[in-house]
């Protein structure tokens, strides 16, 4: 089903922003390498008004589908063309996260593997304290929600 089967705490994990998320980016970065992370970022790496979200979020979503990363943080102006966007990506399921429950009920319940967020409209306080939950949440294996996400993953095929 998914490939984020987590017995442990999440610890490799992909990050990429566009302009709109850089900021927050860097700051979510540099806390979670303090914090022991081993990062992979997707871009962008400078700041650039004219960049485009799809550009960095897609090959994070890949990363992420393919296994090559745990978990994926996808940062934009509001969430929400990365969200759109990464779950373009067979395999990813994105969310736009705004408060602590969803940050674990999307991961527990529906196998969310990567977290949006809007880098003009969460603080990084906020920000950071749904990361942390996002990577510390684990699918609950279920067979309802086993039952569920095969659902959704035959609407990828």
């Amino acid at each position: 089903m998914g490939k984020t089967k987590v017995s442990m705490p999440i610890k490799f994990v992909g990050v990429a922003s566009d302009h709109g998320g850089y900021e927050l980016k860097l700051k979510l970065v540099a806390s979670l390498k303090d914090a022991g992370y081993d990062l992979v970022d997707f871009g962008a790496k400078k700041f650039d008004k004219e960049d485009d979200y799809p550009d960095f979020v897609v090959p994070l979503a890949r990363a992420v589908a393919r296994g090559d990363v745990v978990r994926g943080l996808a940062i934009c102006g509001s969430g929400v063309g990365a969200c759109v966007t990464a779950n373009k990506v067979s395999g990813a399921r994105a969310a736009l996260i705004t408060d602590p429950f969803s940050a674990h009920q999307g991961v527990e319940d529906d196998d969310m593997n990567i977290i949006c967020l809007g880098g003009n409209v969460t603080g990084y306080s906020l920000a950071l304290e749904l990361v942390k939950i996002f990577l510390n949440a684990n699918f609950k294996e279920t067979e309802r929600y086993v039952r569920r996400l095969r659902k959704v993953s035959a609407l990828e095929s």
